[in-house]
């Protein structure tokens, strides 16, 4: 009897099940999964072009892991195989879902993995609160696994498709495949899906199943190169190394008649016996370059890649040293990347020393930007201490990959070579990003919380910043006193680290009152991120104490930048991921309702203070990129302008409305595949609606915005170049 039953079943799922079903169910499943992650994805324009791509590419695709699993020919095997696919690409969904929701961009699939797995170690309770948040999206992503275990036997049957079926598929699957491949590679998007792929525009533009092919597929087989001779300085790109600030008409902006006039009161006899008397002659300033023979290097490079980056890097225009050149010549530099600053954590009353430190004295820099590099920390970090563009390499990123690579342009490896005490901390685990092997790669001795050197015994998170300023500065001032021996100190804070919540961020807890007294109509979550910056300013509190102390505030240079603006105040404080806290910031200030779409998001302030310092407001559009340079300047080290994305902020030698190569220019990461903003003295491209927007008075001629874009690219597609060609190795022993 027992033994009838159990023939019957066997029949039953032998021929049990529906070749419609079969063929349909696993395209189904992945487009479906792809709508919702577009879905749940606030920065993506649901119906597009890329909705199209993506429809394309998962039918492609499902089709094509039905025919893999279809061909096998043990059945049970094939249930295992599809239910193995189908959990794997889950995990990745989520994962990816995940460190959107956290980070507010996608990772690389190897890089998410880890990115997670130290999420995970590091910032457990902000973890736990974005599983939380993910659990709707979890549970509906969800639903073809399980019906995919439900209907396991009808989806794969025993009789499987016949190979006409199966050739008729394959070449259904080719034809979506050309047809997305052919939408993918008209006009700008084809830079996205080649040599500019990264998993955060690919993702909105091909879906994240394309993605994870195209980052097996260029892992393998190399990813597509830009053509660089596209970005080669042309003979009549207007570069004049000479030129000077002056306007192009020479119109005298005081009025006066000119050099020659009887307006000018430097031509005029003292004594009044109506004769001329010689104006003082204008200090002549050099260049910051160095002796590198471009040409020659170029006509003897190894490969074409580096005779193109020699005649590059040759064709650029140097900045002009300036009246602040050397002004800190052998004295002392503090650098500071803050953690998720930005203007709003300025306060009079609540961060007094940071409003001291960026309003009322030293330069007050109303103009400055730190774009998103979609790197998170990691980007920021690296465009503060090298001066060159952070990208995405693959599924690794700028600053992991330079550890094995020559980087003697870094500020740390230059004061290294001026015989300074370089040491360098962070307050947080001391691997996280790899932190450990790229800082001392950069020329640092550092130190880092867990394991790494540096112990701190408030054991909460966020560490605090005020306590790791407190263990440290003593150890560089004092070997400073008792030995003469000038430092460049760097840290890298972790205080202002969201998720901004009083129950999950202790440092947040710590001024909860203070805010909340102030600021008593803020959401929790705006209360929260002001608070925890408070921790920041006692930090600086102590360090400007201990300098004024010691004598030696006069001497010493403090500089500080964000990492990134506090993203997470736009995604990852809000349950539904959809609520922008930072607009409520934006409001309480005066200042519009904007998006991570626009250049005004990425507004910050730029910390440069001595004691030594006079208040001067500088208004010249300048980003992270450009500390490196404007620092080597003030030290008065060698270095060569050319070689970094970022300029000397103080250097004059261009005209407002004229392009050069070393004119001002803010570089904006493209993070939402729409291209690269930028802003230079001119005026401001908005990349979002494609438009330039020229600052009050000033004209600009009709090749002005062509030419700023193509440079744009061209430094971008360097920066990465310096990186994976270990180019200074060819310049520098």
């Amino acid at each position: 009897m027992n033994g009838n039953n159990s023939r019957r079943h066997y029949r039953r799922r032998r021929y049990a099940g529906s070749p419609l079903l079969s063929i349909l169910f696993f395209p189904t499943a992945l487009l479906y999964q792809e709508i919702l992650l577009r879905l749940f994805d606030k920065d993506v324009t649901f119906f597009s072009m890329g909705l199209l791509r993506v429809i394309l590419f998962s039918l492609a695709g499902g089709l094509f892991i039905f025919l893999i699993v279809d061909v096998i020919p043990n059945k049970k095997a094939a249930r295992w195989v599809g239910g193995i696919l189908m959990a794997v690409y889950l995990v990745v969904l989520c994962v990816e879902r995940g460190v959107k929701s956290m980070f507010s961009m996608y990772y690389g699939i190897a890089a998410a993995a880890g990115t997670a797995g130290d999420a995970v170690g590091n910032f457990l309770d902000n973890t736990i609160a974005a599983v939380i948040n993910l659990i709707p999206f979890i549970l509906l992503s969800i639903i073809p696994l399980v019906l995919f275990y439900v209907l396991r036997y009808a989806i794969v049957y025993e009789r499987g498709q016949s190979w006409l079926t199966r050739g008729f598929l394959l070449t259904v699957v080719v034809v979506f495949q050309l047809f997305g491949f052919m939408f993918s590679n008209i006009g700008d998007t084809k830079r996205l899906y080649t040599y500019d792929f990264t998993t955060n525009n690919g993702v909105p533009n091909f879906g994240l199943f394309t993605c994870m092919r195209l980052e097996f597929e260029y892992a393998v087989f190399g990813q597509p190169q830009a053509d660089l001779s596209d970005y080669l300085p042309s003979e009549n790109n207007g570069d004049d190394p000479n030129k000077g600030s002056t306007p192009s008409n020479n119109d005298d902006p005081a009025g006066n008649d000119g050099p020659e006039g009887n307006g000018d009161p430097n031509t005029q006899d003292p004594e009044g016996n109506g004769g001329d008397v010689e104006p003082p002659k204008p200090i002549e300033y050099g260049y910051n370059t160095l002796d590198i023979d471009f040409d020659t290097l170029a006509e003897n490079a190894s490969n074409d890649t580096i005779a193109s980056m020699h005649e590059y890097f040759g064709a650029l225009s140097p900045t002009q040293q300036n009246e602040y050149t050397g002004l800190f010549k052998g004295k002392n530099l503090i650098l500071l990347t803050a953690e998720s600053f930005c203007t709003y954590a300025i306060d009079p009353e609540l961060t007094p020393t940071l409003y001291r430190l960026t309003q009322k004295e030293g330069f007050v820099f109303t103009n400055f930007y730190q774009p998103d590099w979609t790197l998170s920390t990691c980007g920021g970090e690296f465009s503060v201490t090298t001066g060159i563009i952070p990208n995405w390499i693959g599924s690794s990123d700028s600053a992991r990959q330079a550890i094995d690579n020559a980087m003697p342009t870094t500020l740390g490896n230059m004061f290294k070579k001026e015989g300074y005490q370089v040491p360098a901390w962070h307050n947080g685990d001391y691997t996280f990003y790899s932190r450990n092997e790229y800082l001392p790669a950069f020329g640092y001795d550092y130190k880092g919380e867990g394991g790494g050197g540096l112990d701190l015994e408030i054991d909460s998170w966020p560490r605090s910043d005020k306590e790791m300023i407190e263990k440290t500065c003593d150890e560089y001032i004092n070997k400073y006193l008792e030995t003469g021996q000038p430092f460049h100190a760097y840290y890298m804070t972790i205080s202002g680290h969201g998720s901004w919540t009083f129950e999950r961020n202790r440092r947040a807890a710590d001024y909860a009152d203070l805010v909340k007294a102030k600021y008593p109509d803020l959401s929790e979550p705006c209360q929260a991120y002001i608070a925890s910056n408070i921790d920041l300013d006692r930090a600086l509190e102590v360090l400007v104490h201990k300098l004024e102390s010691a004598g030696i505030a006069d001497d010493t240079l403090i500089v500080m930048a964000a990492d990134h603006y506090p993203y997470f105040l736009a995604s990852g404080n809000s349950q539904d991921g959809t609520h922008d806290y930072y607009n409520e910031l934006n409001a309480l200030f005066g200042k519009p309702e904007d998006s991570e779409r626009v250049t005004s998001r990425y507004h910050n302030t730029l910390l440069m203070w001595s004691a030594s310092l006079e208040r001067k407001v500088v208004d010249t559009p300048c980003y992270s990129c450009d500390i490196v340079p404007t620092v080597a300047n003030l030290f008065g080290l060698e270095y060569d302008s050319r070689l970094y994305s970022g300029r000397d902020i103080f250097a004059t030698n261009y005209v407002v409305n004229e392009y050069s190569s070393n004119m001002p220019l803010v570089v904006f990461a493209d993070n939402k595949g729409q291209g690269n903003s930028w802003i230079t003295a001119a005026g401001t491209y908005e990349a979002s609606t494609g438009e330039f927007t020229p600052n009050p008075g000033v004209t600009v001629d009709d090749d002005y915005v062509s030419n700023t874009k193509r440079l744009v690219s061209g430094k971008i597609q360097f920066a990465k170049k310096i990186i994976t060609e270990d180019y200074y190795s060819y310049i520098f022993d």
